[in-house]
């Protein structure tokens, strides 16, 4: 998933925060807390019972409720803040048509009245502003205007006890009454949040390079300085060779070849909310004689955060010298990334009057003010020859962003740049954009736009199949990616793509080749209902082609092995993963743990961030400095923990490996007594762990225990520090250490000695008890700035068999199976979670949850569960769901991050399912009980 400019990196956060006069920190609650890592009932320690996993590292933690979610704190919770606390509450607005003119609070009278109430004037005369306007918005909406959306706050009260709060908040729900309208009025005309083509034109043959590429040369971007849209002409110096091959196929798809078909259908992929079940939440305390702000967020984003709330602090007459960032646990599918709430609880703190605040949305107002998903609406146009090999493509998407443009633009980009699902096309013509409009805010959401872009595909290379008469199935695999080809982008995708496998294991699955017969013995059985199977494939990409981490191994002279990391849990597992991530080179997950480090004084080096947009050449001359590195850390999105952050992990676990614990053993196999070793029969390649024990050829078997002890007696090395990068692939660099010279996939490393290290190794450790090695040689990867072009995927495919009512247009799902490749898999049970998640968020997306646009939608703030309709477990075929994972290609395949495609061919299947069934085509999502009945 791409992110903004705005977002700030840590290493960026510090230096601004720094340039403002600012002592800032993010921490991980659990440590500010410290109930999660070493809980003090001991529980946490049996995650693990002889090297099998049990359940998730945080997983006793959270099943006996500590607090390490945001939404479950108060102020008495955390150490040093007073314990009486106050309440905020956003007062938004519900309708977009009328003028706004003021509050009429009267309803609460003097028993119920705010302590404190905040508004545009009020915010305005004291220099508040929201951070990065044009991206979240404003603050409040100012008195005289119309407002840019539905749910847009007007004001934020802070009542000081609980029991008035609550009676305010019941009083003010669903009263309109309060509100001041004036004149009717429409919100004015915006320009776009985004305009983009991505045009391909491919070489006669496979293996040449492409007549036109985006990834080389470039993205068609129009003018966009209003609501209309001013594509560049064919005679545009910059963009007219892209304008003229998209004008071309264009025009080959409406007069086509003698032979080739056309196929073209308009679709519509709806608003909806992610449903996270924590709402949106947070807790602050601003000390103002001290100039200190103590936050604790639910955020993906917790540096953007905090860097946005010290700026915008400092640009008030509020004074500040101090911020304490607490991020908590979350679970937010994207919609808690980059979204303006967070400011809202540090404005709520700012005139709390130096009490501590907590500010919660209730579900009501989650619903009318968190994040959604996208609607669009596509036109996506598939040719194929009479063989049935695909010839074209062209996808035409409109998006519809809400009030504020959020990640509207990337979203856009990514979702129509991923248009192409598995197939390969030799000519593609893909648009998108994405309008302002009065809805609640669309932004970043599981998917992240492929959803929306590739279900259609997919639902349209099944209706094709059916038109010319040819298998489904057959049909994909005549026409899928295969490794070596490009993607619409001009790219080509690193590695085995796999996604023949599953369509060769969906295409023998007895569902599907017994379809017909199954759907006449269901439908005999079942009078009144229609049986029918359907079938969709995709693959998306993980990453967001310029990812960067840190990883810290250490081991004690004792054989206890402690972590850091950058990595954070937001739900995915990713805390218990990494800890697992490290054993196949130190025989055993590590012990002690800290995720989410901020802090690496063990890594000095420095960086501009701009990974993706400084010029190849001030690239090449900055790389010189063996301190530079293109980027220090990236966000947790994008899928990019099981990949990115896994090779970090184990890039310092095997360098541990080959320059502390090998070298250990040697001397040990060699000569017990510590002498030199001489003509040893093994290598490191040989090296592994068996029983708890390294083993090669037929030396000794030896503990983890023994060799920490050796290694620290010798001075070896007993601690890595590491730093990556990855750019479409790996940087690499060459270091000298001990004399030898090695190669590894990293681009900066720092170790650690062994306490038997001579004066010379102790005097290098001069940072944080970590020596700096600088690189002999580095290589990065060359920078693209014209398109990232994305080479990382995940292929997923799914099977479902439905029936549907004749007389209700109801959905039965009676089962679904769903394939996925993923590499190896580092902890099976985490795999499975997430792909169970995934399904049932995807058959939510495709049968039944639905958020209508205008008036009548969530920002009205009358919508919650009781309108919108989350699938049940009767509802999911929980216990007819399958779910296999392809073996990985060799022990050395590295895992792929999956968490996202997972939910994405589910929508696809269920809606060739049901055309299947009825013998009807839906272009239009959901495929609700009343669409159904009403088409039938």
């Amino acid at each position: 998933m791409n992110v903004p400019k705005s977002d700030l990196s840590r290493r960026s956060f510090l230096k601004a925060a720094a340039a403002l006069g600012v002592v800032a920190a993010v921490r991980p609650l659990e440590l500010a807390l410290a109930q999660m890592v070493e809980p003090a009932n001991g529980q946490d320690a049996g995650w693990m019972d002889g090297g099998r996993l049990r359940y998730r590292r945080d997983g006793m933690a959270k099943v006996t409720g500590q607090k390490l979610f945001a939404i479950d704190l108060r102020a008495r919770d955390m150490a040093g803040w007073p314990d009486r606390q106050s309440h905020a509450l956003l007062i938004m607005v519900p309708r977009a048509d009328r003028t706004y003119e003021g509050l009429d609070l009267s309803v609460l009278g003097k028993d119920f009245a705010p302590d404190v109430l905040v508004d545009a004037e009020r915010a305005e005369a004291d220099g508040v502003h929201m951070p990065e306007p044009g991206f979240y918005g404003s603050y409040f909406l100012p008195k005289g205007q119309v407002s840019p959306m539905l749910g847009q706050p007007v004001a934020l009260g802070i009542w000081h006890d609980y029991e008035r709060y609550r009676e305010a908040v019941r009083l003010l729900r669903f009263n309109e009454g309060i509100f001041r309208w004036g004149a009717a009025a429409t919100p004015p005309r915006r320009k776009p949040y985004v305009a983009a083509r991505y045009v391909r034109m491919g070489a006669d043959r496979h293996d040449e390079p492409d007549l036109y590429a985006p990834l080389y040369n470039g993205i068609v971007r129009p003018q966009l300085t209003g609501p209309e849209l001013q594509w560049p002409g064919v005679d545009d110096a910059k963009h007219g060779k892209a304008m003229q091959y998209s004008a071309q196929i264009q025009q080959w798809l409406k007069q086509p070849p003698e032979g080739t078909k056309v196929f073209s259908r308009d679709y519509h992929s709806q608003s909806m909310d992610p449903a996270a079940l924590e709402p949106e939440n947070g807790l602050a305390w601003y000390e103002e004689g001290r100039g200190v702000m103590h936050m604790v967020g639910a955020t993906q984003a917790p540096y953007a955060t905090a860097g946005h709330v010290v700026g915008m602090v400092k640009a008030s007459r509020f004074a500040l010298k101090e911020m304490d960032y607490l991020s908590a646990y979350t679970v937010g599918y994207g919609q808690k990334e980059h979204h303006s709430f967070p400011f809202y609880v540090g404005l709520a703190a700012l005139y709390a009057q130096g009490r501590p605040v907590r500010l919660a949305l209730d579900r009501w107002q989650h619903f009318q003010f968190a994040l959604k998903r996208h609607p669009f609406d596509l036109k996506t146009t598939i040719a194929v020859d009479a063989e049935g090999q695909f010839q074209a493509f062209s996808v035409d998407m409109r998006g519809d962003g809400g009030g504020t443009m959020n990640f509207s633009p990337s979203v856009g980009t990514l979702g129509v740049a991923s248009s192409q699902s598995v197939y390969y096309f030799p000519k593609s013509n893909l648009s998108v954009a994405v309008f302002p409009s009065s809805e609640v805010t669309a932004g970043s959401v599981r998917g992240y736009g492929t959803l929306q872009s590739m279900a259609p595909t997919e639902m349209l290379v099944d209706e094709i199949a059916e038109r010319i008469g040819m298998d489904a199935i057959a049909l994909r695999q005549k026409n899928m990616l295969r490794t070596g080809l490009r993607n619409t982008q001009g790219a080509v995708p690193a590695g085995q793509l796999r996604i023949g496998e599953i369509l060769a294991l969906a295409a023998k699955d007895p569902v599907w080749v017994n379809r017909a017969q199954r759907k006449a013995e269901y439908e005999a059985a079942n009078p009144g209902m229609r049986y029918g199977v359907g079938f969709a494939s995709v693959q998306k990409s993980f990453g967001t082609a310029g990812e960067a981490a840190l990883a810290l191994i250490e081991l004690s002279p004792e054989g206890k092995l402690k972590m850091k990391h950058i990595t954070a849990e937001i739900g995915t597992g990713t805390t218990t993963a990494q800890m697992l991530a490290a054993e196949p080179f130190l025989g055993r997950p590590v012990d002690e743990v800290e995720f989410a480090a901020q802090k690496w004084p063990e890594m000095p080096v420095h960086t501009q961030e701009q990974p993706n947009s400084t010029p190849q050449a001030d690239e090449d001359r900055q790389s010189q400095d063996p301190y530079w590195v293109p980027s220090f850390t990236s966000p947790q999105s994008a899928s990019n923990s099981a990949y990115y952050f896994t090779h970090t992990t184990r890039q310092a676990a095997k360098l541990l490996l080959a320059h502390g614990l090998w070298p250990a053993a040697l001397s040990i196999w060699g000569n017990p007594f510590g002498g030199p070793l001489q003509g040893m029969p093994v290598s490191l390649d040989e090296a592994e762990w068996k029983d708890g024990k390294l083993v090669a050829g037929a030396m000794e078997p030896l503990t983890l225990e023994r060799l920490a002890a050796r290694a620290h007696e010798l001075g070896l090395v007993t601690g890595v520090c590491v730093h990556t990068f990855n750019r479409r692939s790996w940087a690499s660099a060459e270091f000298e250490l001990g004399g030898k010279r090695f190669a590894a996939e990293i681009d900066a490393l720092s170790v650690r000695f062994g306490n038997g290290a001579d004066a010379a190794k102790k005097a290098a450790m001069d940072s944080a008890g970590y020596a700096f090695q600088p690189r002999v040689k580095v290589s990065y990867p060359p920078v693209h700035r014209l398109a990232a072009g994305a080479v990382y995927y995940a292929p997923c495919a799914t099977l479902v068999e439905l029936a549907v009512s004749t007389g209700t247009g109801k959905v039965t799902l009676l089962g679904h199976k769903t394939w996925l490749e993923c590499g190896s898999q580092i902890v099976p049970e985490l795999v499975s979670g997430q792909l169970q998640g995934g399904v049932a968020m995807g058959i939510g997306h495709a049968l039944y949850e639905e958020l209508p646009l205008g008036p009548s939608g969530p920002g009205n703030g009358s919508w919650n569960f009781n309108r919108y309709h989350l699938p049940r477990a009767s509802e999911l075929a929980v216990w007819t769901a399958e779910g296999h994972v392809l073996p990985p290609v060799s022990r050395t395949d590295p895992p792929k991050g999956m968490a996202e495609v997972v939910m994405i061919p589910v929508v696809a299947a269920c809606a060739n399912a049901v055309a299947h069934a009825t013998g009807k085509r839906f272009y239009q999502l959901p495929l609700s009980a009343e669409r159904i009945k009403k088409a039938l």
